[in-house]
């Protein structure tokens, strides 16, 4: 006899218009019988969220930009007479509150939170308390909400990451046996013991940027064009800018720390250039176990809507018989401190994170205004983090101790931004 084949799961895409849902979307479209999309939220772009949902069938999609949303009305009605909607006209669900609501009430098993910005967290929380497994490629969410994610979380493994090198990380660890944080791993056959790791310590690696080796005092003069040229990837302004001061790598040092339950300075940051490694995990025997692969998101992506199961041809393997040079570096953390802020900020209180992710964003946005040198952002994140206290002393804040913290941030970072009066050459 035959073994039957899995259903399919049920997918949710909130951000599927960004670079990766779209890629999402590409996976899904080659494995058409593992699975289905059920909803899709997008933010702006409503030409593109069109012709997902004719590719898809989803029933049910959200847009943020409420300005979009009679164009999108428009369009989708049109193709629905035209009778290249094959599910019909989806329900059109409107505004910040949309992706939340899918997130809540698609009904999807997996939820895939590919937005960008600490925009995502209402939407993370909403997918973990429906009960449906979590992608999370929203690092903000976490990082700004960790306690609150924790809170929320219904099941081990009901987290499953994206980033590339936490779903690197979440692969190297199942070498071993790690049973603490949101993302334990077991080792087969073993039965759970409470906290029980085999693990000594995390390395995240890094690109470096595009101004890796670059002197200190030359970064002043690095243009918004400049910092939008990453070596590797293809990403979003807001992304892109934070691999280019380090912050990026920052943030996941700090999702690595919540999600794996690993001490702050047991977790390593190393720039690798050519990015093939994605991460790795040090044991405590001291082996080293890396999970490697091509400098693409593919892989990951594929992991968090499939885990544990591993489709097929999502990349091409490495080439091993090519000749290759893989180089590693100690981060500097001169030129770029961010890594070092964000361990001082986490450690400081639960909604210390908040303040530096908010104060960040502000200061992104005032760099590509012309109203900011490059390293002012980070200067600016330290300056408001200096100057903040947490109004609560809670271990877990709540859902407005984390958006007061943000709104405070933003506020206090405008303020320094305006004091600075800096004008940046385009």
């Amino acid at each position: 006899m035959g073994t039957m084949a899995s259903p399919k799961r049920r997918v949710a895409i909130l951000g599927s218009t960004g670079s990766i849902g779209t890629q999402a979307l590409q996976v899904i479209a080659a494995h058409p019988d593992r699975f289905e999309v059920v909803a899709l939220a997008g933010g702006s772009n409503a030409a593109l969220l069109d012709e997902q949902v004719a590719a898809t069938g989803a029933g049910l999609v959200g847009i943020a930009d409420v300005g979009a949303a009679a164009g999108l009305r428009a369009a989708l009605s049109a193709a629905s007479e035209r009778g290249t909607l094959t599910a019909g006209e989806p329900e059109i669900l409107t505004g910040e509150q949309a992706a939340v609501q899918i997130a809540a009430e698609s009904g999807a098993d997996v939820v895939l939170n590919a937005m960008t910005g600490s925009i995502g967290l209402r939407p993370t929380l909403a997918a973990l308390r429906s009960g449906a497994t979590l992608a999370l490629a929203n690092k903000e969410s976490l990082v700004v909400g960790g306690a609150l994610v924790a809170q929320a979380v219904q099941r081990p493994g009901q987290i499953i990451p994206v980033d590339s090198e936490h779903s690197a990380l979440a692969q190297a660890l199942s070498s071993g046996r790690h049973e603490r944080g949101l993302c334990a791993v077991p080792a087969e056959g073993e039965d759970r013991l409470s906290g029980a790791s085999e693990v000594s310590s995390l390395v995240v690696t890094a690109s470096g940027g595009p101004f890796r080796g670059w002197d200190p005092a030359a970064l002043a003069e690095v243009t918004p064009a400049q910092a939008l040229k990453h070596p590797n990837y293809s990403m979003g302004r807001v992304v892109t800018t934070n691999s280019a001061t380090m912050v990026n790598k920052a943030l996941e040092v700090i999702e690595a720390h919540l999600l794996f339950d690993i001490d702050l300075s047991d977790i390593q940051t190393v720039v690798h250039p050519q990015q093939w490694i994605h991460s790795m995990v040090q044991f405590r025997d001291g082996s080293t176990i890396a999970q490697a692969g091509h400098p693409r998101m593919l892989i990951p992506i594929a992991l968090g809507l499939s885990w544990p199961e591993r489709l097929e041809q999502i990349d091409a393997p490495i080439d091993w018989t090519q000749a290759m040079q893989w180089d590693f570096e100690p981060l500097d953390e001169q030129a770029f401190p961010a890594v070092a802020l964000a361990k001082q900020a986490c450690a400081a209180s639960p909604t210390h994170m908040a303040v530096y992710n908010a104060a960040n964003e502000q200061a992104v946005q005032a760099f590509h205004a012309g109203g900011l040198s490059f390293p002012g952002i980070l200067a600016t994140v330290q300056a408001v983090l200096e100057s903040y206290q947490a109004a609560s002393s809670s271990a877990v804040p709540t859902l407005d101790d984390v958006l007061g913290a943000e709104r405070w941030a933003r506020a206090a970072a405008e303020e320094h931004i305006a004091a600075a009066k800096v004008q940046v050459r385009a």
